[in-house]
């Protein structure tokens, strides 16, 4: 088991003023940070998650113990925790993993809940049927985790649960549903330009300019866009 109140001691002993206001304002103003950038602090928990590398178990009373936490850096570290334990993720942690997302969120830390449970589903694809269910959700972070579940999967993207999840979510208003909208096609063209083009093509009148302008970054002048 991993020692919160070790990690967050050491972190505590880098903490930069200077630093701290700057990365305050870029989440604009949301969190508190000890201004400790991400490559100093994976270098300093390294250690730690190193001596959790043979845990047979999630300690998800550390990630609670990070979460709680004001400072923003240990909710990165408890992803930090939680990726270096992705392969014993399950379909039973998917609600644990929701309860997380939906605390503190930004961004930031939703992007790296993509990708946790987007590896959970791939392993286990019953799990497809909850993210199908997020897609439609009432927290727009939930959405965005389905949306973008299936970044860097390449050709084992599911492209009908893709085509769905975000035809769903093709009329939303938030940016960064349709940011998201974005970024999930513009990956997959990378893999398979024609679909992604076929898609835009069939739905671009419900499209949102910022959606569109992402999804079609990669595509060349070549292929219907």
């Amino acid at each position: 088991m991993i020692s919160f109140e070790a990690v967050f001691s050491l972190l505590q002993e880098h903490k930069a003023q200077d630093k701290a206001k700057k990365m305050e304002t870029y989440m604009k103003n949301q969190f508190a940070y000890l201004g400790i950038p991400a490559p100093q602090r994976k270098r300093l928990v390294s250690p730690f998650l190193k001596e959790t590398k043979k845990d047979s178990a999630i300690d998800w009373a550390f990630v609670e113990q990070c979460w709680a936490c004001p400072y923003r850096e240990l909710q990165y570290v408890a992803l930090d925790y939680l990726v270096s334990k992705k392969r014993i993720l399950t379909p039973t942690d998917v609600p644990k993993l929701r309860i997380f997302a939906e605390q503190k969120s930004w961004w930031d830390t939703i992007d790296v809940f993509d990708r946790l449970v987007g590896g959970i589903a791939l392993k286990t694809p019953e799990v497809n049927t909850i993210l199908l269910q997020w897609s439609i959700d009432n927290n727009k972070w939930i959405r965005r985790i389905a949306i973008d579940h299936q970044l860097l999967r390449k050709e084992q993207t599911n492209k009908e649960l893709l085509s769905e999840i975000i035809y769903n979510n093709l009329e939303h208003t938030d940016f960064f549903i349709r940011k998201a909208i974005g970024w999930a096609l513009r990956d997959y063209s990378k893999t398979n330009p024609q679909w992604v083009c076929s898609f835009i093509e069939k739905h671009s009148n419900k499209m949102s300019k910022l959606s569109l302008r992402e999804a079609k970054k990669y595509l060349k002048n070549g292929e219907r866009n």
